[in-house]
C-alpha cells in the first residue's frame, strides 16, 4: 500500500530513500504544463493534491487505484483541518506532534485504517494550537435565523472547543457551494454546461442533536420528474440531475417533504452531493474579438460581462489565456478611472494574465491586449490565441437556487438557542471560452 505521506517533511514509512521529497518538488517544477496528480518516476508512484499552499503528497512502489489514493489524501486533509481549525504552513508547523498523532491512528503500516475524525477522537490526547487569523471582510450575511453576523473565520476552529465549555458557543455551519464547468464558443453562446453542488456541515453543537434541514419545496430530482412537457425544466423549481447523500442522513421524508434528518458526526462533512447539467444562467459571459492591425500586430479585445445581480460582486477573478509563440511583447489597455484591476504577461510561460479584485453584478468590464509578433505572421498567430479561462469566487451567491429554508435542531435541554448560519458560495470549476 503506501509507502510514504508527507506534508513538507513527515513520513509514514521510510522504505524509500530520503531523497524521495526533492525528487516529487523537482519533477512538479519543471513539468511543462500542469502536473497530472499521479505520476510515476524511477518506479516509484507519486499521488498529490495542493491545497491552501501545501502539497499533501502519498508514494507507494505497489499498483494501487489512484481514485483509492487520492480519496485517501483528501480524507486526511479533512481530518487535520477538524483538529487543527485552518490549514496552512504555520498551522501544521505549530501542530506537528498533534498532526503526526493523528497520522499515526489513520495509517498502519501503509494501510488506511480510521479515516473519520469521529473513529480516531478516542484516541487523539494532544490540543491543537491556535493560529491567529488575519481578520476578514466577512462572507457571511444576516440569514433567516439569526439576525447577528459572524468573521468568515469563525468556521476555523478546531473541534476540541465543544469540550471547552468556558469558551463554548453552540454554533452550526451549512454551506452550500457551486462549481461550475462552462465552455463557450467564440461569440459567447454556451456549448456546454453543468454545476457540482454540495451541501457542508460542520457543528459545534454539544451533545450532536438530531438535526432537520428542510430544502425548496419545489427541488425535483431527476429531469425526467420534472414536468413542463417532453420532460423540460418547469420555470421556477430547481431540477437536480443526481444526488447522493452522508450515510449519517436519513432521507424517508425528502421526496415528499424536501427534508433531511441527520445524526450529525463529528467534525466537517458533506450531508449532500448534487449535479445539474444542462442549460442555466451563467454568472459570467465572454466576449473575445480578435483583430489584424498589421502582419506583426494583433489586438485581443476581451470583453467579460457579469449577469448575476448587481448587489452581489465576485472576487480573486482571475482571466487568463496563452499567446502566441511568435510574442515578442504584449501591452495592455484599461479605461481608465477603473480600480483593482491589473493585467501581466508571462513571457516564460506564453501566458497573459488580467485580475480584478471585486467584480460587481451587472457590470462589463473590457481588456485590451496589444501583441507584437516576431515575424509576419499575423493571419497564422491568431489561431493561437485563447483559450480564454476564468477563476472567481462569488460569496452569498448559487446558480442554481438551492436553498436552505430552515434548519431545526432536535434538543431536551433547556434554554439551547444554537446559532445557525448559511452560507452560499460560487467557485469556477473550468470557465473557458474560445476565441
Amino acid at each position: 500500500m503506501l509507502s510514504q505521506f508527507f506534508i513538507l517533511s513527515a513520513r509514514v514509512r521510510l522504505d524509500l530513500g530520503r531523497e524521495t521529497s526533492e525528487i516529487f518538488f523537482r519533477k512538479v517544477k519543471f513539468w511543462k504544463g500542469d502536473p497530472p496528480p499521479c505520476f510515476t518516476v524511477e518506479g516509484i508512484n507519486f499521488f498529490y493534491t495542493k491545497k491552501f499552499g501545501i502539497f499533501f503528497v502519498a508514494t507507494t512502489k505497489h499498483n494501487v487505484s489512484p481514485s483509492f489514493v487520492m480519496d485517501i489524501l483528501y480524507r486526511m486533509m479533512k481530518v487535520f483541518r477538524d483538529y487543527c481549525g485552518v490549514l496552512n504552513e504555520e498551522s501544521i508547523r505549530k501542530n506537528f506532534v498533534l498532526i503526526y498523532e493523528i497520522i499515526d491512528e489513520i495509517i498502519d503500516y501503509g494501510h488506511p485504517q480510521l479515516m473519520t475524525t469521529e473513529n480516531i477522537k478516542q484516541f487523539i490526547v494532544n490540543e491543537a494550537i491556535l493560529i491567529q487569523q488575519k481578520q476578514q471582510t466577512s462572507n457571511f450575511r444576516p440569514n433567516i435565523f439569526s439576525s447577528n453576523t459572524i468573521p468568515s473565520t469563525a468556521i476555523q476552529r478546531p473541534l476540541s472547543q465543544i469540550t471547552d465549555k468556558k469558551n463554548m458557543k453552540n454554533e452550526i455551519f451549512v454551506d452550500i457551494f457551486e462549481k461550475l464547468t462552462v465552455l463557450f464558443n467564440a461569440n459567447g453562446f454556451v456549448i456546454n454546461s453543468s454545476i457540482d453542488g454540495v451541501i457542508q456541515m460542520k457543528s459545534y453543537l454539544q451533545g450532536n442533536p438530531e438535526l432537520r434541514l428542510v430544502l425548496n419545496d419545489d427541488l425535483v430530482v431527476g429531469r425526467a420528474n420534472a414536468g413542463g412537457g417532453g420532460g423540460g425544466q418547469v420555470v421556477g423549481s430547481v431540477v437536480l440531475d443526481d444526488c447522493n447523500f452522508h450515510e449519517c442522513v436519513d432521507v424517508r421524508d425528502f421526496e415528499a417533504m424536501k427534508t433531511l434528518t441527520i445524526n450529525p458526526p463529528d467534525g466537517e462533512f458533506l450531508v449532500m452531493n448534487y449535479r445539474i447539467n444542462g442549460d442555466y444562467a451563467t454568472p459570467f459571459r465572454i466576449y473575445p474579438f480578435i483583430d489584424e492591425i498589421s502582419q506583426y500586430k494583433l489586438q485581443l479585445t476581451l470583453k467579460v460581462r457579469a449577469t448575476f445581480p448587481p448587489d452581489h460582486f465576485a472576487t480573486q477573478v482571475l482571466v487568463k489565456f496563452p499567446v502566441p509563440r511568435q510574442t515578442t511583447n504584449v501591452t495592455f489597455e484599461i479605461p481608465k478611472g477603473i480600480q483593482g484591476h491589473s493585467a501581466e504577461y508571462k513571457q516564460t510561460e506564453q501566458l497573459t494574465e488580467w485580475a480584478i479584485k471585486k467584480f460587481q453584478g451587472g457590470v462589463e468590464h473590457t481588456l485590451i491586449v496589444k501583441i507584437t509578433l516576431k515575424n509576419p505572421t499575423a493571419t497564422e498567430c491568431r489561431k493561437e490565441i485563447g483559450p480564454v479561462s476564468m477563476n472567481f469566487e462569488i460569496p452569498m451567491y448559487n446558480v442554481s437556487n438551492l436553498q436552505v429554508k430552515y434548519l431545526k435542531i432536535a434538543s431536551t435541554q433547556k434554554n439551547y438557542n444554537p446559532y445557525r448560519w448559511v452560507r452560499y458560495v460560487t467557485q469556477s470549476s473550468s470557465y473557458v471560452c474560445r476565441t
